[in-house]
């Protein structure tokens, strides 16, 4: 028989399994677990061992879904190693569930993929690191809710007493303890012998039975038993495992459960609701005026810190009372006025200025995001959102040291948010065009799709919702995007399934036959798992979606207005967002009173005197209001700015402590006659110039809150201008999202990764002649003198074969290669190295040593 004929022998390593696969299997294993190319193993050894590590398991066992972790918990009760048939029997049961036997070559194909199980369907193996993690223990109970086998639930049990189960049990006894418990165990496995065991038990003691046998599968025993439980120890159907404890044996519990590891195993992933359905045109109008809202939020929120905003907490971020504050003058609730100070935040609109005196304020970046269309300035914080780990729903709560969490403060990253927010649009954009999901049932698919993280739940109880982050991380999604305007009546708008890079909807279902109907969304591939998880897009493709996105909302929009409607009770009437030169002026001559679909604005003598210190002329005014209303300027209107004009600046205010300067002294007299002016302290130098011991800036308020119009002037004698100050913290970049882990490697990368690890391997498996040398012999790197190993590189390039060689780095790292010599000169050696797959040169006193290859490997 040829070597081509022979049968592949089974692989006795997970290291084996590993060099059996080719290319493409190894990539996707480095794509599903990127944390084992952190750094890039030097061979498939090492990547094996990497594989087996606890931390690199536990974080695989997390990302698998519901039932791939049913099967790893299933073979973790199985035994070691299983057949493929064994474990279909813990699966599906005497009654071979049809949905449990389609979905598990799936499932065990992907616990194969990710190098969680090996070896063929008639040995299967868990890798040692998964199998401690998920078999029953005292300390650590099993998910399946089974315990131990008879045979280590026997292990420290005297030979006597074994003899006396058997006895008891029906069983011949036998001549050592050994065969002993195999004979036990094999009439528990045994279903006919086991079901005539059982027959004869008394009736209470079956019901003990029944409340062990889904687990906690341990019980607790006096010194002196009742009969029932006696007759059940008698039989070794409850075995002792301390004193006063009990616990059922796995075999015996298998039986009762008609040989299911699972109370109910869940082969395919729960549907997806459809709540609602709405026209889609609806769903976009909708959304895009909540969008309108986000944007008007943002900027009012940032207008309101225009001048510097609230101090930074000593320990970071937002104190109580801030939030308040700014929830009070953005009218939301603090949760939501939280959502949106993150959401600028991490659009990096907002930071601290980084002073002294340290305060958050707007950015340069935000003055930049004001030009932008406002189409485009939503894609910015659609796409900040998406990525962001930051998460605003833990504002108010405490963290691990049972201190508040605040807005804008630390401890508010989580690395599943992105993750979560992407999988919850994603499966919402698995639903018709216009269909809201049933939130339920959206979280019930994304708790299959990752069971809880951590500790595994008792098998006899359900975890809380409440308690389970990625729960919590939906929840507040689906509120979230409703806020953003992704979604409209809860159902994804066009816009929103653009910026996150989704395909266009399935075909619309059946209408509902009324409000409360609910129709189930029927998903293409239940015998697959969950779908991708929505990966992020790259920087092209996500500048394609914001812009695809950005194209999508525009016509949805209101355009800007260039006018507004002037009305006799001293109000303007703005019927929709204004451009934003009409909006900025209109913001210094008024004052704002209601929001809404439109907005009002109130003219005051207090707003006209804030339009003219900003340098605006009376006349300024009124040809402004004329140009931008289509309605007549009211007279009202017309005498309220002439009369504020006509008074301002007939007083000047200037700095000598103060003084008060005023053409008619009249005036003047007057203003020391007023009892309000005892507190300025002011005196008369001059018949038109009095003093203050005040300063300037309480001099003029004090005057103005007695009626007078003063104005500031300057040392020159000119009046002084007064503009808001817009305070910018020094250029900031947008906070980083925390990853979840390393970042999935690129095609390139994996392509490098996968060439390097089979090189590597190549090096440290590739068979040697015999040396001498005892590191050579024993798998390290060849050692050689510098003559012999330049006199066998110069011998290899005359014969054109390959050898191995020891190498040290500039960084002192130690490798070993298999090379193929084609020049040796000036103390280096060029040749094709295997690792690189490409022809290096190396400095031959950072060789270690040369070793010629056998003979059927050179």
């Amino acid at each position: 028989m040829s070597n081509e004929d022979k049968p592949a022998a089974a692989p006795r390593s997970l290291a084996e399994a590993l060099r059996a696969r080719d290319d493409a299997s190894l990539s996707a294993l480095l794509r599903a677990r990127p944390d084992l190319i952190t750094p890039v193993p030097t061979d498939l050894t090492q990547l094996a061992t990497r594989a087996g590590t606890r931390a690199s398991v536990v974080r695989a066992l997390e990302r698998l879904d519901r039932f791939t972790l049913q099967t790893a918990e299933a073979l973790a009760v199985a035994p070691d190693p299983a057949t493929y048939d064994e474990l279909l029997a813990l699966m599906a049961g005497d009654d071979a569930d049809r949905a449990v036997t389609n979905a598990l070559p799936r499932a065990l194909a992907t616990l194969r993929d990710q190098a969680l199980v090996w070896g063929s369907d008639d040995r299967l193996r868990l890798v040692r690191t998964a199998r401690e993690l998920l078999a029953p223990s005292p300390q650590h109970p099993s998910p399946t809710g089974l315990g131990p086998t008879v045979a280590e639930a026997t292990a420290g049990m005297s030979p006597g007493r074994v003899q006396e189960l058997l006895t008891a049990a029906g069983l011949p006894t036998t001549h050592d303890a050994v065969s002993a418990v195999a004979s036990l165990g094999a009439l528990f496995s045994d279903r006919p012998r086991m079901s005539a065991l059982l027959d004869e038990a008394p009736a209470d003691s079956l019901d003990v039975l029944s409340r062990l046998v889904w687990g906690p599968p341990y019980g607790q025993v006096t010194a002196d038993p009742a009969t029932r439980l006696r007759w059940l120890l008698d039989r070794g159907l409850l075995l002792p495992t301390a004193p006063g404890t009990v616990v059922l044996p796995r075999e015996v519990a298998l039986h009762l459960r008609a040989g299911r590891a699972h109370r109910s195993t869940e082969p395919l992933p729960p549907q997806v609701e459809v709540a609602a359905t709405h026209r889609p045109t609806l769903v976009d109008a909708t959304a895009a005026g909540q969008a309108y809202t986000a944007l008007a939020t943002v900027e009012e929120l940032l207008k309101d810190w225009h001048e510097g905003g609230p101090a930074v907490l000593r320990a970071g971020g937002l104190s109580v009372r801030d939030l308040k504050r700014t929830a009070v003058a953005l009218d939301v609730p603090e949760p939501t006025a939280a959502f949106w100070v993150e959401l600028a935040y991490a659009a990096g609109l907002l930071a601290s200025d980084g002073e002294a005196e340290e305060r958050y304020a707007a950015t340069p970046g935000y003055d930049e995001w004001l030009e932008l269309p406002a189409a485009e300035r939503w894609s910015r914080l659609a796409t900040a959102w998406l990525a962001a780990t930051r998460t605003a729903g833990l504002v108010g709560g405490r963290d691990a040291k049972d201190r508040t969490l605040s807005a804008l403060g630390p401890g508010l990253d989580r690395s599943a948010a992105s993750e979560v927010r992407r999988r919850v649009l994603a499966l919402l954009a698995d639903l018709p065009e216009g269909a809201s999901a049933a939130h339920a049932s959206v979280l019930a698919r994304l708790r299959w799709e990752r069971p809880l993280r951590g500790a595994h739940p008792s098998p006899s109880s359900s975890p809380s919702a409440s308690d389970d982050l990625r729960t919590r991380l939906a929840e507040w999604t689906l509120s979230e995007a409703e806020l953003l305007g992704f979604t409209g009546r809860g159902a994804l708008s066009s816009h929103g399934r653009a910026v996150l890079g989704a395909p266009p909807a399935p075909a619309k279902p059946p209408t509902p036959s009324g409000p409360g109907d609910k129709l189930p969304v029927h998903h293409k591939h239940h015998d697959m798992p969950a779908g991708p998880q929505a990966s992020p897009l790259s920087p092209a493709e996500q500048a394609a979606a914001a812009a695809e996105a950005t194209r999508l909302l525009a016509p949805l929009l209101p355009a800007p207005l260039d006018h507004v409607l002037l009305q006799a009770d001293l109000t303007a009437v703005a019927p929709g967002p204004l451009e934003r030169p009409l909006a900025d002026t209109l913001g210094v001559l008024a004052d704002v009173e209601s929001k809404g679909g439109a907005t009002v604005y109130r003219f005051t003598p207090a707003s006209v005197r804030r339009a003219l210190d900003a340098g605006r002329a009376a006349s300024d005014l009124h040809a402004f209001l004329a140009a931008h209303s289509r309605t007549p300027v009211p007279q009202p209107l017309a005498y309220l700015i002439d009369d504020v004009a006509r008074k301002h600046g007939h007083l000047r205010i200037g700095a000598a402590s103060a003084y008060v300067r005023c053409d008619d002294d009249a005036l003047l007299n007057e203003i020391l006659a007023d009892k309000r002016s005892a507190g300025l302290r002011l005196r008369r130098l001059a018949p038109t110039v009095l003093a203050a011991q005040a300063d300037p800036a309480t001099l003029l308020e004090g005057l103005r809150a007695m009626g007078f119009a003063p104005a500031a002037e300057s040392a020159e004698g000119d009046v002084l201008i007064t503009r808001a100050h817009a305070h910018r913290t020094p250029p900031r970049t947008a906070p980083e999202p925390v990853p979840d882990g390393p970042p999935v490697p690129d095609t390139t990368l994996l392509t490098a990764a996968v060439r390097a690890i089979r090189a590597g391997d190549l090096a440290s498996t590739a068979p040697r002649k015999p040396t001498a040398d005892p590191a050579g012999a024993d798998g390290g790197l060849p050692r050689t003198s510098s003559a012999e190993t330049l006199a066998t590189m110069q011998a290899a390039v005359l014969t054109g074969e390959a050898v191995w060689i020891g190498y040290v780095n500039a960084e002192g790292t130690a490798s070993q290669r298999v090379i193929a010599p084609i020049r040796v000169e000036g103390g280096f050696v060029t040749a094709y190295d295997h690792t690189a797959d490409e022809v290096r040169t190396y400095p031959l006193h950072r060789v270690t040593g040369v070793a010629e290859l056998a003979d059927d490997q050179a």
